[in-house]
């Protein structure tokens, strides 16, 4: 069995021949040709050099440390829903685009690894777009300015999951963080009116094209309240399952035919500051329990920041292999 029909297993629920930790490689589209479009919306010197602008039109300014950056919110101060329409899009759905991007799916099967699209999100480029004290409150009074961010959004994301999907991708990563440490960002009404209405529309889209494709969702956070709906949406795999915030074992229980899970391993508390044994008996309780007849690829919930000990990463690893064999 190779590694891709391994974790293939583990997330269509089916016991696996051991718990796998990862083995997925990531494919992308090729980068765009359009030239710079966003000057009118980044008037000189509003920006620092270092800055860069992705294709989205939101911009970062590096902050000096790993992976973080500050934005810059282009639609911050729109007034019009008119504006956000008439802001440029990104060409993602050009032909051009996709030229060979399922050759590199078919390449990295065949080399036993599983195929990943990531990311399908529609609330986070909205609120990174429009800012994170605008959108909220858009959601809340349900305004146009927020409708019409959410709506060119979500069909431009609907086009990227069915090329994917068509691409041969085994997996889709769909969402948005929408938890906070202890409850949901926004009520459930609102994600449930105005959020998951977009996520379900981006997996059937992929779904319509092949409905054997994997949805993964991810959040961090506390989405307890919202775990039923994702599974009627259509999502197959939950990530990262935070412990701080929900019980990996609790949701196993609750939803564990119905849902395979991807994480569990807390990056807050485990990794950084438990003992490197404190390491290895949280990997083998999760194997034994949200691991119990498949459905689980045990992996931290979180990048590793610097603080996490090298003998912490090495008894995770040593833990999945001691503890992670099904036969």
């Amino acid at each position: 069995m190779t590694p891709r029909e391994n974790i293939l297993r583990a997330l269509r629920r089916r016991e696996p021949e051991y718990v796998p930790w990862g083995l997925d490689r990531y494919v992308g589209m090729g980068p765009t040709r359009l030239p710079p479009q966003f000057d009118a919306y980044y008037p000189s010197g509003s920006l620092p050099e270092d800055a860069s602008i992705d294709e989205w039109g939101i911009g970062y300014v590096p902050a000096g440390f790993a992976h973080f950056s500050s934005m810059r919110h282009p639609m911050e101060n729109f007034t019009a829903a008119r504006e956000v329409w008439d802001f440029p899009e990104p060409d993602f759905l050009e032909d051009y685009r996709w030229e060979g991007v399922a050759e590199k799916v078919r390449d990295i099967q065949e080399a036993g690894y599983l195929a990943v699209y990531s990311a399908v999100q529609v609330f986070e480029p909205a609120w990174y777009l429009r800012g994170l004290a605008n959108m909220p409150v858009a959601l809340y009074e349900e305004n146009e300015i927020g409708k019409a961010c959410l709506e060119r959004i979500c069909r431009i994301q609907e086009g990227i999951a069915a090329k994917m999907a068509e691409m041969g991708v085994d997996m889709i990563v769909f969402g948005d963080d929408v938890g906070t440490q202890k409850s949901m960002m926004m009520s459930k009404t609102i994600w449930r009116n105005q959020i998951r209405f977009t996520m379900e529309r981006c997996i059937a889209a992929a779904k319509r094209v092949n409905p054997d494709v994997l949805a993964y969702y991810h959040s961090d956070g506390n989405i307890l309240d919202i775990i039923p709906y994702l599974i009627e949406i259509g999502v197959d795999v939950l990530n990262p399952v935070q412990p701080e915030c929900m019980d990996p074992v609790e949701i196993k229980e609750m939803y564990g035919s119905r849902l395979s899970f991807w994480g569990t391993i807390g990056t807050q508390t485990t990794m950084p500051f438990g003992s490197a044994k404190e390491v290895e008996e949280t990997t083998r309780r999760m194997i034994e329990t949200v691991g119990k007849g498949g459905g689980l690829v045990i992996a931290p919930t979180h990048l590793l920041e610097p603080e996490v000990p090298l003998e912490n990463i090495d008894a995770f690893y040593r833990a999945v292999r001691k503890y992670g064999k099904y036969r």
